[in-house]
């Protein structure tokens, strides 16, 4: 494993990290985690020298947070930075600080946190965080020893970034970045803005959702015509690795292949290792997806349960693999794949979100919870007009 300087802290970090929305589920359940494979995963990743845990209240609807507690006893928390977030889409007063930290620290079975970040800012929550004095009950709680760094977790635009890193002296700031996010969200300037003031910078969505572990006809033609043999999560990774700004990299891992296939890259891994060469290579990759993708949705679930039953990332990978796939047979089955989702309610599962885009009745729910700013309601009309009536993709994404 390489070992990265970690902004202006005094330790050095994994250069990958282990993020926990992705564990392995449970079988016959979407929304539930696998506690004893976790373990294995996780534990095997702390053996291959990974020291950085990342989890949150919501992921996988609150167990990740006590897996991640199970998993570091025996030792195991001693060797690794354990961080998770405060969940500001739930936050509005407050003593809601105290009361979702200290759930927190007992479903993570430790007595602090290495860093605490508030979860996903944006304007709106921001301004929340200034209004109800967040900042300082950080501070509060770093001086108690519960927490020893404070950061944020970011899905907004580059002025929105920059507004948030000159308020506060942050030790850390976690930002959406991958080699088709480079003009998005908190884009390359902010990566090198936050970085320019000795934060580091933890990358997460290495791979957009899996988008780019799953390549197209174009984009794998170009892969295999490169010169190194390279998978293509291993070109997304490696092109994160090259920048001096990035601390870590979150990869949300779910079964073993995946952390043994990560770490190994890691270990490759290394500031400035691209040739001129192989970064043309990843520009073309860029371009390619660039022209593929229909709905910018990573499937973090942020926007489940839905209401109504809809599996809203499920509806628009299909959309998305329309998009990506190639041949008759392979668009097909996608489309198939469409019409095995639940469309009326009598078939619903209420323990395994099934339902297809015809169900969502645009209540907006989802709407403030998508860190990627998706009109969703809007999004799921498409869905079901191009998978559902069968109209061209072309009539709504010309």
């Amino acid at each position: 494993m390489q070992y990265r300087k970690m902004g202006s802290l005094d330790w050095e970090v994994s250069a990958l990290g282990f993020g926990c929305m992705r564990l392995p589920s449970r079988k016959f359940t979407l929304m539930g985690a696998d506690l004893e494979e976790s373990k294995r995963i996780i534990r095997y990743g702390i053996e291959r020298g990974i020291n950085y845990i990342d989890t949150a209240w919501p992921y996988h609807l609150g167990e990740s947070e006590k897996i991640v507690g199970e998993t570091l006893k025996d030792g195991y928390r001693d060797r690794v930075k354990l961080v998770t977030k405060l969940p500001m889409f739930l936050v509005f007063r407050t003593s809601d600080f105290d009361r979702f930290l200290d759930v927190q620290l007992e479903r993570l079975g430790t007595d602090h946190l290495d860093i605490y970040l508030f979860h996903a800012l944006n304007k709106a929550t921001f301004e929340r965080v200034k209004s109800l004095g967040l900042i300082e009950k950080m501070e509060q709680a770093k001086r108690q020893g519960r927490i020893q760094h404070i950061g944020f977790s970011f899905h907004d635009t580059y002025p929105v970034f920059k507004e948030i890193i000159d308020y506060y002296d942050w030790d850390m700031a976690q930002i959406q970045y991958n080699y088709m996010d480079t003009c998005v969200q908190a884009t390359t300037e902010g990566l090198e803005y936050a970085n320019s003031k000795g934060i580091a910078v933890v990358i997460m969505e290495p791979v957009k959702g899996g988008t780019l572990a799953n390549p197209p006809r174009e984009a794998a033609e170009v892969i295999e015509n490169a010169r190194i043999d390279r998978s293509p999560v291993d070109w997304a990774l490696q092109f994160l690795w090259n920048r001096p700004e990035v601390a870590t990299v979150l990869s949300g891992m779910s079964n073993m292949q995946q952390v043994v296939e990560n770490c190994d890259s890691a270990d490759r891994s290394g500031v400035g290792s691209l040739s001129p060469e192989e970064n043309l290579v990843i520009d073309q990759l860029a371009e390619i997806y660039q022209q593929k993708i229909l709905v910018p949705c990573t499937g973090c679930e942020y926007c489940m349960p839905c209401p109504q039953g809809v599996n809203i990332p499920q509806n628009f990978a299909i959309l998305n693999n329309i998009s990506l796939e190639t041949g008759w047979y392979r668009r097909l089955q996608t489309r198939r794949s469409y019409r095995k989702l639940a469309s009326n309610t009598s078939v619903l599962d209420a323990d395994r979100p099934n339902g297809s885009a015809v169900l969502c009745i645009n209540c907006g729910e989802c709407l403030e919870k998508c860190p990627q700013e998706i009109e969703i309601p809007l999004e799921l009309e498409r869905v079901d007009a191009i998978l559902g009536k069968g109209e061209a993709l072309d009539k709504h994404y010309g």
